[in-house]
């Protein structure tokens, strides 16, 4: 009895040692997946790649490139070193208004034919004793609103003096002079300097020509990093202002030498602005939108639209997609919203056109400075 008792006792040692043993090589093999033993080495073939997003559209070009010089601009930039610069140049811009309204779109052209040649540099302004300046140059020499800049520039020199660069007080007044035409009102970008030079061949290379194709005249804003609806919306800026009827008297009377009227211009307006130019008159002027010279809207793409734009560069607007369908949304609009929103963008991008910012360029006490 004692020794069938040693047996049992004996056989149920042996069995649990044998589960032990067996339960440690079943370990072995086949590890648990939480356990914390190193993985096994990468297969040397790479995974493929996960599919992702399809990837964006190009961007399109920007519209003013992000140059250092560019950067320097902002909004309220004398906000420390001339906190009152833009306030000064608004209040005088209501005098100067009151005083005579035909300088409000001639500011605004004064502010574009600097932007172009040289970029916004104030270069337009400068004054050569040999007669060799940009103001010198024929399709300058209609400029008008240099006394008027040098009065802005009196009234800020009295308040901060070397501070407001002559470059920047065109912008802030081409700003006004919109507004101040039943325009829109926007931030203007500031912190450009003034340049020093003034030549009067840059004027022809780089002023869009009053006679372009459209071709010639993308091409030439697109040298200035502006764009196609860049070019129509700046274009609206003829809703102001006159012309001399030199500009306009070989549409009217020797069209490409044929002794005709340009066939494409509405004919009655041809009839009605030789009533007003006869040829080789460079004296008398005539308004860019008949019978509204003075309120920047819309009359100027309704007038495209209908032939009745001045110059060939206006008509050569009905002839690219995008420009004529920014003619005909704004001629067919009920508001102007929207035109103001586009304009006051298109003036910025053209504000940043090869600015002179930082150490670059210098700060003018007279912003009409002799350059030779």
């Amino acid at each position: 009895m004692a020794m069938n008792s040693l047996f049992k006792v004996l056989f149920f040692l042996i069995s649990i040692h044998c589960l032990i043993v067996m339960a440690k090589q079943d370990k072995n093999e086949k590890p648990d997946r939480h356990d914390h033993y190193p993985p096994p080495p990468l297969s040397p073939t790479p995974a493929p790649a996960m599919p992702g997003p399809a990837a964006p559209a190009p961007a399109p070009a920007p519209v003013s490139p992000t140059t250092p010089m560019v950067q320097q601009l902002k909004i309220n930039f004398y906000n420390k070193t001339c906190p009152s610069a833009e306030s000064l140049v608004s209040a005088e811009m209501k005098l100067i208004q009151t005083e005579d309204p035909t300088l409000m779109p001639a500011l605004i052209r004064l502010h574009f034919h600097d932007c172009f040649v040289r970029g916004c540099d104030a270069s337009v302004l400068l004054t050569s004793k040999s007669g060799r300046a940009e103001k010198d140059a024929v399709p300058n020499q209609s400029l008008r609103g240099f006394a008027a800049v040098e009065r802005l520039k009196t009234k800020l020199e009295t308040a901060c003096h070397g501070v407001v660069s002559c470059a920047d007080i065109l912008a802030i007044a081409a700003r006004d002079a919109v507004f101040l035409s039943n325009g829109t009102h926007y931030d203007v970008e500031t912190g450009r300097r003034d340049g020093n030079i003034s030549i009067d061949n840059d004027a022809y290379t780089n002023l869009p020509p009053f006679k372009g194709n459209i071709t010639a005249l993308i091409a030439l804003y697109a040298t200035k990093n502006l764009t196609i609806k860049d070019l129509v919306v700046l274009s609206g800026a003829h809703s102001i202002g006159v012309s001399h009827c030199s500009t306009l008297s070989e549409r009217l009377y020797n069209y490409s030498g044929t002794g005709n009227t340009d066939p494409t211009l509405n004919q009655t307006y041809a009839q009605q602005l030789k009533k007003q130019c006869t040829a080789n008159d460079y004296t008398t002027t005539v308004e860019m939108d008949p019978g509204n010279p003075l309120t920047f809207g819309l009359g100027y793409f309704k007038a495209v639209l209908n032939h009745q734009g001045l110059f060939s560069a206006d008509d050569a607007l009905l002839h690219n997609n995008v420009t004529l369908a920014y003619l005909a949304a704004q001629a067919n609009a009920t508001s102007p919203i929207q035109f103001f929103l586009d304009f006051a963008q298109s003036m910025i991008n053209m504000g940043r056109v090869d600015v002179l910012t930082g150490t670059n360029g210098t700060i003018r006490a007279v912003c009409g400075s002799y350059v030779d």
